[in-house]
């Protein structure tokens, strides 16, 4: 799909600038992807400019790679939101987490040369482009950026093992509670609030990412929000007690939660179109 311009390798002259537009397309220097990786290059690596890499834009819906795809790249998340996901013979999709900026997707298709899940954006994204036989090129060329480059899949690999054994572990409103955590901790670490910010993914896909239903993660949230620990609004999040949503390990029983049921209008206001069956319950 993207094989003809994925890297430009040409004479210096003809070479794209990195990090800008050229032609209406946006290209990075090897320095680009190892700031957003978050490692750091030796000085030999920053030194080849030579080689860049092209940034791709997708649209929400729009999908990077399927499953059974030829592998031949790495994506590299610049802005935007995606899920990765697998698709069992029926149709159903299993979340398996939630890229965002400065995440590496397409590392499960190292091993058989083919992508075993798919990733699909949630909002509008740019990604670049690596193409993995530059990828491997660059790490024999300079063994200490190979290094901190196998890092970064390491820590791909790392997250994927703790959020299996959270839900091994954990009770339904745990997870929901490390899971907003840790979206916090993503989006301070961007720089954006970690205490006010937007779900990108309907309740539905967290359900699947947490092993929980739509419903169990509706209720939750609203639980959440009635107790204190969040405010919540349609998609819109503001964390009030992160130490709670952090260390709980089960709600507080019910008897401590406000019985009163709350009005209509209040119901419709705290809740997604996506819980309606809860509220109506509710009332």
């Amino acid at each position: 799909m993207f094989a003809q311009s994925r890297i430009a390798t040409s004479a210096p002259f003809n070479k794209p600038v990195a990090g800008r537009q050229r032609a209406g397309q946006l290209w990075s220097s090897l320095a680009d992807v190892c700031s957003l990786l978050g490692v750091t290059p030796t000085v030999a690596a920053t030194a080849a400019d030579d080689v860049v890499f092209q940034h791709v834009q997708f649209k929400a819906g729009q999908r990077l790679f399927t499953i059974g795809q030829p592998f031949d790249a790495l994506y590299l998340v610049n802005s935007g939101f995606l899920k990765t996901v697998m698709i069992d013979d029926a149709g159903n999709e299993q979340v398996l987490s939630f890229p965002m900026k400065g995440d590496v997707l397409g590392v499960d298709g190292i091993h058989l040369k083919q992508y075993m899940s798919e990733a699909v954006a949630l909002s509008s994204c740019d990604v670049v482009v690596i193409p993995f036989k530059v990828f491997s090129s660059l790490g024999r060329k300079y063994p200490e950026l190979e290094l901190s480059l196998y890092g970064v899949l390491s820590r791909e690999l790392t997250r994927e093992h703790a959020m299996a054994s959270a839900l091994g572990s954990l009770s339904a409103e745990a997870r929901v509670g490390r899971f907003l955590v840790a979206l916090s901790e993503r989006y301070s670490a961007m720089g954006y609030s970690g205490k006010e910010f937007n779900l990108r993914m309907t309740r539905q896909e967290i359900g699947s990412y947490l092993g929980m239903t739509l419903e169990t993660v509706s209720r939750t949230l609203s639980a959440f929000d009635r107790i204190g620990y969040i405010a919540v609004e349609g998609r819109s999040v503001t964390l009030k007690d992160m130490q709670a949503l952090k260390t709980m390990r089960r709600l507080p029983p019910s008897q401590s939660r406000s019985k009163e049921v709350p009005s209509a209008k209040k119901l419709f206001t705290n809740f997604s179109f996506e819980a309606a069956e809860d509220v109506l319950a509710a009332v």
